[in-house]
């Protein structure tokens, strides 16, 4: 129960985020080649924009259908097979997330965010090592 009240919190985050980020002037940027004969002043964007960051819940142990659920209409996911055989993960919910990139509790900076599962049958500790 709690991992779903985080999962929900981290996406309210997410999404009031991704809002705020979807949001621009309505002042148009003015070149510096542009006469400024109207005495308009002169409007600077920046090159690089801070990137919007959300903080990831902790779902290690979780179903990764749920995270799927909770969370894929604001984050950009993969699911890798934490065993090392390369299976795929076409059906989230019949696998349990062992680690996660970023860790939990870290801010998701970067996209995107990694999920390493195995299937709800096997356990964490038998997946291979990074």
């Amino acid at each position: 129960m709690a991992v779903i009240k985080l999962l929900r919190t981290a996406l309210a985050v997410t999404f009031l985020a991704s809002v705020a980020a979807c949001g621009s002037s309505s002042v148009p940027a003015v070149s510096a080649s542009t006469p400024a004969s109207s005495g308009a002043a002169e409007t600077l964007r920046s090159a690089a924009p801070e990137p919007v960051a959300a903080v990831m819940p902790d779902v290690i142990g979780g179903n990764a259908g749920r995270a799927y659920e909770q969370m894929s209409s604001e984050l950009d996911m993969v699911f890798k097979d934490a065993s090392g055989r390369g299976r795929a993960v076409d059906d989230p919910a019949a696998w349990k997330i062992c680690d996660s990139q970023p860790g939990p509790n870290q801010q998701i900076t970067a996209y995107p965010v990694v999920f390493e599962v195995v299937e709800v049958s096997e356990s964490c500790e038998d997946a291979t090592p990074k």
